[in-house]
């Protein structure tokens, strides 16, 4: 990352070595936290039925200034980038008089581009693009009725300043493309989606090759939906897909490994750590550090290196995703994971790129290996209770198994059960490891922040397949 472009545009905004310089005023009598600076840029792009929605574009600034001992905290931000500001600030967490230097943190990581996304490729370009998929989406197929495709870009530049007078910078720009298209066969309707994206620019997702792709796949998703059947129900093996699927351990697992749900014992593995709490061959890993990934970050927004952290160690669990207050308190080590929507919130223990790592079986192996199940390829949408691990994913194209074959397309279907107890019914573990396209979007206390998943293909022995009346 290229701290002086991070450093000179926000100096181009605001005198921020004066608003340092007061901020570190905070951090006195025993005092921990931060300084959280952010400038950012948003732009979203639309075409629906052949119509060029208007464009719109959004910009904003702030700083959020935190203090905290032991649990307690006390934040103030403000929308400001001025030196009266923060004193303000200063007056809502506490004040002192600091000796503290500013000392720049030595980060040579760039996983992601820098430069300004928004000069990259212009407007006209972008709105030529989405036409293009519109017109080539209805050329593929007769049966095509509606055609929605968006652009959606963000560009942020942050500065982070520690108690300890640590200063750190980032740059993160943010990009994604979706399609949605609906199609008709014999009077029925039904929909298809193909999003992706990631941390670089425009140029690197705008293109012919992706038009096609996106498009394809669409259609194709649809189409199956209008020859699917009623999904069976009751207790049966299912093969879960690679890639998006991962979002089931994102949200039955990975919400229990974070550190404040440990430290609260408000998660079912609060007193698990170093136990068995999967089958042999699963092992799984939260990385920040994977190039140009949705969910990836130079530094988190406590000014902390992104790291590699394995969780779960061929079943046994090592480790936990901290943020600095929780990893106090938990007397751990910080692993990059504290994370905050913007200059309004606090920073709080999140998920990176959560993932399950490959194993050795091939895919047709699994599928063989059932007599009668669901072969489930993609997830739409779920719910989770994060204390019990207590699940319910709904199922965006599944298949039936017979006798070690894929067959019918069914509709419906639902997967209910736990994470700790999914994770010990696993029997076997795919090569075909992938990450998603780079669509995810974690909620968490009311902040939304962009993440990743992955998995390979597995094979989970028994779980409970409901069906919905579609």
């Amino acid at each position: 990352m290229n701290k002086t472009d991070a450093s000179v545009f926000l100096g181009s905004i605001c005198n921020l070595q004066s608003i340092e310089k007061v901020a570190l005023g905070a951090f006195c009598n025993g005092n921990l936290g931060e300084l959280f600076v952010e400038y950012k840029e948003n732009e979203v792009l639309k075409i629906e039925n052949g119509i060029v929605q208007p464009p719109a574009f959004s910009s904003n600034n702030g700083f959020g200034l935190r203090v905290f001992k032991e649990d307690a905290t006390r934040y103030s931000y403000s929308s400001s980038l001025n030196v009266e500001s923060v004193k303000k600030a200063l007056d809502v967490v506490g004040s002192g008089t600091s000796n503290c230097a500013i000392r720049e943190q030595k980060n040579e990581r760039d996983l992601y581009p820098s430069r300004r996304f928004v000069n990259t490729v212009s407007l006209e370009d972008k709105i030529k693009f989405l036409k293009e998929i519109d017109e080539y989406a209805r050329a593929k197929s007769p049966d095509v009725r509606q055609v929605i495709a968006s652009l959606v870009s963000s560009w942020q530049v942050v500065c982070v300043l520690t108690d300890e007078g640590k200063e750190s910078f980032d740059i993160r720009p943010l990009v994604r493309l979706s399609v949605v298209v609906v199609v008709e066969k014999n009077g029925q309707m039904e929909s298809g989606m193909c999003s992706g994206g990631g941390r670089y620019g425009y140029e690197s997702i705008i293109s012919a090759d992706a038009k096609v792709k996106y498009v394809d796949e669409a259609i194709r998703q649809a189409e199956v939906k209008s020859t699917a059947i009623k999904a069976p129900v009751g207790e049966m093996p299912v093969v879960l897909g690679n890639a998006w699927t991962g979002i089931l351990l994102h949200e039955a697992v990975g919400h229990g490994l974070e550190g404040d749900a440990i430290r609260k014992k408000t998660s079912s593995f609060h007193n698990l750590l170093g136990e068995t709490v999967a089958a042999s061959n699963i092992t799984v890993v939260d990385d920040g550090t994977i190039a140009n990934r949705r969910g990836s970050i130079n530094i988190d927004d406590e000014g902390n290196t992104s790291q590699h952290n394995v969780l779960i160690e061929n079943g046994k669990l090592v480790g936990f995703m901290q943020d600095r207050m929780n990893a106090r308190l938990m007397n751990a080590a910080v692993t990059g994971n504290g994370r905050r929507e913007s200059y309004e919130c606090v920073p709080l223990p999140r998920m990176t790129n959560t993932f399950m790592v490959g194993g050795d079986y091939c895919f047709d192996e699994m599928i063989a290996n059932v007599k009668n199940g669901v072969f489930a390829k993609s997830f739409s949408d779920g719910q989770v209770d994060v204390a019990s691990g207590k699940f319910v994913f709904s199922a965006s194209e599944a298949y039936l198994i017979e006798n070690g074959k894929i067959t019918t397309p069914v509709k419906g279907a639902m997967l209910i059960g736990d994470g700790p107890s999914i994770l010990k019914k696993i029997s076997m573990v795919g090569n075909d490891f992938s990450l998603d396209n780079g669509v995810g979007t974690c909620g968490k206390d009311g902040q939304w922040v962009p993440v990743g998943v992955g998995e390979p293909s597995v094979l989970i022995d028994e779980v409970t397949v409901g069906g919905a009346n579609l």
